[in-house]
């Protein structure tokens, strides 16, 4: 017996476009604190065989809330939900973030005053900053440890923007003449390091 033909307007259902699915959010949202050590890169991946997050964080599912250049130190927020994600790394959330700041120089209160008002850079002119120079912190040691030269003073500095430029805080420390030798990251938002050494983590609430 033959068979009935196919209608005209009926495609074979391997042929059929795929239907795309909202991804929805996870069920158990996670928020991870990192201390990231020096030199090591904000991803996961690296072809060169570079230290990368993989190295000290062993979370499926999650990654960076913003980024931390590979020669800074510091608090690093990971997280496996896309709305958080963008709330922690979108500028436009104007989520503080606090920076120790190793400079070479002694800061005058004209250099500091200039952080605060803003500084210009080759793509514009920065937010106002709140800066304030600060005691030596008690910090771990960094591996390598930071190169002096011995005829030039050294001094810490407290910076808190809420911006998210590439490498902002050197640079804006290099544009009122202290150029910075070591910087590390503090504090973002709520968040803080509290005691985490480098490649230390620990799960927080994700309540923002």
């Amino acid at each position: 017996m033959s068979r009935p033909p196919r209608p005209a307007n009926r495609r074979p259902a391997s042929r059929l476009a795929p239907r795309r699915v909202a991804k929805a959010p996870p069920a158990q949202p996670k928020l991870i604190l990192l201390n990231k050590p020096f030199d090591v890169l904000t991803q996961f991946n690296d072809s060169e065989g570079r230290a990368t997050l993989k190295d000290f964080v062993d979370v499926p599912g999650i990654y960076p809330a913003g980024r931390l250049d590979r020669d800074s130190e510091g608090l690093l927020l990971l997280t496996n939900d896309g709305r958080l994600q963008a709330r922690i790394a979108d500028p436009k959330h104007k989520l503080p973030k606090t920076y120790w700041v190793q400079v070479e120089g002694e800061p005058s209160e004209e250099q500091l005053d200039q952080l605060r008002k803003g500084v210009q850079l080759n793509d514009g002119p920065t937010l106002p900053a709140e800066a304030r120079r600060l005691e030596e912190p008690r910090l771990w040691e960094r591996d390598p440890p930071v190169r002096f030269r011995k005829s030039v003073p050294t001094a810490w500095l407290e910076l808190v923007i809420r911006e998210g430029r590439n490498r902002q805080v050197r640079r804006m420390t290099a544009a009122v003449g202290l150029p910075t030798l070591r910087l590390v990251r503090v504090r973002i938002g709520p968040w803080q390091l509290d005691g985490l050494q480098p490649g230390q983590w620990r799960e927080v609430s994700p309540e923002l």
